[in-house]
């Protein structure tokens, strides 16, 4: 799993470095996503009680939600400080704890069920039409028609297990919304204190809120799904020409077949659904953590304690006001 290292001495609430973490993780959901795409839908284990071997063992939530206890149990262990479960009731750290640096302010934040809940009933089912399509058909050549047909192909671990990395990568890159919103905020408190103290949503988003920032993330998103849900093949017969050519054994540009955006025949996934999975869910989400964490800064903070954080803004203007 992607993570910043807290132990380093350096700034964690650069916003670049942020920024590294979260490009980052732009590839895992990706990966994570094209290998989930590769089994049906299989709903089954996002119903509760539906399956009787859970229900033996006194557990009366899902196979997902089972899985997930499970999996959070163990990493429960080796708790990280930018990780939140999806989970309650997990066991204590088996090792001390690392003395990480105070960054955020105190908050009880937690996306996870709204997480939980539109990659289950949005998400999963488009990145994986296509298996379940083609699923319908192999069942269908068996004389397997009607119901029974359609979206399950038993691989309940398998997908399960899938749908935990994703679902704990896209709950990293929501939560990540705290490190931006706290980097901001103390790049200029006095710019966002008086929406805090008489609360103001729409304000405290305008401010936090890039639009082109937005469109070039999705942009490059496009083009990471479109790169990596094509298979990339070498032509071997120019390969060799081109190296024999240039007699440095170096292969130029245009040898590597498989360029562009793949078709949607052949793509191991829906491009446009991993975009929209950003547009509508993911970047949407971020934006209310930001604004929820915001809301709260000033939590039992006391008028001269805000009152310094007042003045960060204005040496900050009087510095710039010197250097112009």
């Amino acid at each position: 799993m992607i993570s910043l290292n807290f132990m380093t001495g350096e700034d964690p609430l650069s916003l670049d470095r942020i920024r590294a973490v979260l490009t980052r993780l732009e590839d895992t959901i990706i990966f994570g996503l094209i290998e989930r795409a590769q089994f049906a839908h299989n709903p089954r284990i996002y119903q509760k009680g539906a399956f009787k071997e859970l229900s033996d063992l006194g557990f009366s939530g899902s196979w997902l939600e089972w899985f997930l206890k499970e999996t959070e149990t163990f990493h429960a262990k080796a708790r990280s400080p930018d990780e939140l479960p999806f989970t309650t009731g997990l066991p204590e750290p088996v090792l001390p704890p690392l003395s990480f640096p105070k960054i955020l302010f105190p908050n009880n934040i937690n996306a996870n069920p709204s997480i939980l809940s539109f990659y289950t009933r949005a998400i999963v089912p488009r990145i994986t039409h296509r298996a379940t399509i083609a699923l319908a058909a192999q069942k269908r050549a068996k004389g397997i028609v009607g119901d029974a047909e359609f979206e399950d192909d038993g691989n309940y671990g398998s997908s399960a297990t899938l749908d935990i990395e994703v679902l704990q990568s896209i709950s990293k890159r929501v939560h990540y919304g705290k490190f931006v919103s706290e980097s901001k905020f103390m790049s200029d408190p006095a710019a966002f204190i008086p929406h805090i103290i008489k609360p103001n949503r729409e304000a405290l988003e305008k401010l936090i809120t890039k639009p082109e920032v937005e469109r070039k993330l999705l942009l490059r998103l496009q083009k990471k799904a479109a790169t990596y849900a094509q298979d990339v093949q070498v032509n071997q017969d120019a390969d060799l020409t081109a190296t024999s050519a240039n007699g440095n054994g170096n292969v130029p540009n245009g040898v590597v077949n498989g360029g562009g955006k793949p078709s949607s025949a052949s793509a191991k996934i829906d491009v446009d659904g991993v975009v929209d999975l950003y547009e509508s869910y993911i970047i949407p989400l971020t934006k209310e953590v930001e604004v929820e964490y915001l809301l709260h800064r000033l939590d039992g903070l006391s008028q001269e304690e805000i009152d310094i954080l007042m003045a960060i803004s204005k040496r900050k203007a009087e510095t710039e006001a010197q250097s112009s």
